[in-house]
């Protein structure tokens, strides 16, 4: 597996704008935002898709939630959106598993 854009950034090899970081995940904020507060929740284990999820690695992607309430405490929201594409036609264009985390605006329902 070619490394992806966000195994570049954990190696710092590509800048963004970190909001949180440890040995497992880091979380980043998305150059192209869908509302005011839009980060991404990244392990740093490249899985490409939901689809290539195994057994055993339910602690990563329940992690992967507790890191977003915390990032999302810490930015002052208690109200957010979270989001996981899967695979081109659901919009994923960066194959690295990734959490989209939103706030700071109006959600409406059904998602676009």
């Amino acid at each position: 597996m070619e490394p992806s854009l966000f195994t570049k950034i954990i190696a710092r090899e590509i800048p963004a704008k970190i909001a949180y970081e440890d040995e497992q995940y880091i979380v980043i904020h998305d150059i192209q935002p869908q509302a005011p507060v839009h980060v991404l929740v990244i392990p740093k284990r490249q899985i490409e898709t939901l689809n290539d999820l195994q057994p055993g690695y339910e602690a990563l992607v329940g992690g992967m939630f507790l890191i977003a309430k915390q990032v999302m405490a810490q930015l002052g929201h208690k109200d957010y959106r979270t989001v996981f594409n899967c695979g081109r036609g659901a919009q994923q264009t960066v194959f690295h598993l990734h959490l989209h985390v939103m706030a700071g605006r109006p959600f409406s329902w059904p998602p676009g």
